[in-house]
């Protein structure tokens, strides 16, 4: 590796099968689709994909099994430009996979089955952490074991990164890991799940932010983002208006653009406002132009009208 990468991502690479229906269907329905199509994804996978078309210098620690799912998660992440040097093959089973099922009205679901992705541990934690830079983003999700991101954490924080947690899917800290996050990013059920109060998102937000003592950005979708600090500092950033083909993948484009704008040293107001710009650049476009957006697209998006 090299003597140091902008982002470090330690996590999850899921193959997706991706069935379009005109809804989803019903406890024991069978409903005809409309088209299926093959992408690779993990939330792991894709922030760092989308963290290098930001600009970052990205690395991806995680794992894929002997099988084709993981030569072609490979190949992608090497076209994407993410350095795969300590994305190791496991044979112990097979590589991550998801199902999922995308609405005419562009909201999704999916089924994931982990693989090998449950797998990593404190040797995977170890590499994470000694790839990312002084003042470097290493990013974290819950696709994988969190003794695994625990021990990256603390060991990235202790060398002088930042450690950004997407807690997705929302499960409750068996650790202290949350007071080793710089940045926790939640959608807002998953905010819900771990702050267990139903209220308002601007008091959802500071009430978890309070209760981790760290800072939450709580992504909302079209409404924008919400972010809190664990002294009651608040700022909203505004949704973008566009026609909405997928939203699959908005959440992972929002974390790994924030994560490359923080290390390439944006304030944390400006790096919201442009993960968010490039969320919504990402989700109005559709799958055969290639929708994960370039800075200077997203740069462009910015600063034209919201």
């Amino acid at each position: 590796m090299s003597d140091g990468f902008d982002v470090v991502v330690l996590g999850s690479l899921h193959h997706d099968l991706i069935v379009d229906a005109p809804r989803l269907p019903a406890l024991g329905e069978t409903l005809v689709g409309t088209a299926w199509r093959w992408a690779c994804g993990g939330k792991g996978g894709n922030q760092a994909v989308a963290a290098a078309a930001m600009g970052a210098d990205t690395a991806m620690v995680g794992r894929i099994g002997d099988d084709e799912f993981g030569r072609r998660l490979l190949g992608h992440l090497d076209a994407a430009g993410v350095d795969t040097r300590a994305v190791t093959v496991d044979r112990s089973a097979g590589s991550g996979m998801s199902v999922a099922i995308s609405e005419a009205e562009g909201d999704y679901a999916a089924v994931i089955v982990s693989g090998v992705n449950q797998a990593l541990d404190d040797a995977d934690a170890g590499r994470a952490a000694a790839a990312v830079r002084p003042g470097g983003v290493l990013v974290l999700q819950n696709e994988v074991p969190e003794a695994a991101n625990h021990s990256a954490a603390g060991r990235a924080r202790a060398a002088g990164a930042r450690v950004l947690l997407n807690a997705a899917p929302a499960r409750p800290f068996a650790t202290d890991l949350a007071g080793l996050v710089d940045l926790l990013v939640v959608n807002e059920v998953e905010a819900r799940m771990l702050a267990g109060e139903a209220e308002a998102l601007a008091d959802l937000a500071a009430r978890l932010a309070l209760r981790l003592h760290t800072t939450v950005v709580l992504t909302a979708g079209a409404a924008g983002a919400l972010v809190a600090g664990p002294e009651g500092a608040s700022f909203a950033v505004p949704g973008r208006r566009v026609d909405v083909v997928s939203t699959h993948g908005a959440g992972d484009m929002f974390v790994g653009a924030l994560a490359a704008r923080l290390a390439a040293g944006d304030p944390l107001p400006l790096a919201c406002a442009t993960a968010n710009a490039a969320a919504a650049l990402l989700v109005s476009r559709p799958v055969a132009v290639g929708r994960v957006p370039r800075l200077d697209e997203v740069m462009a998006a910015r600063c034209g009208p919201g």
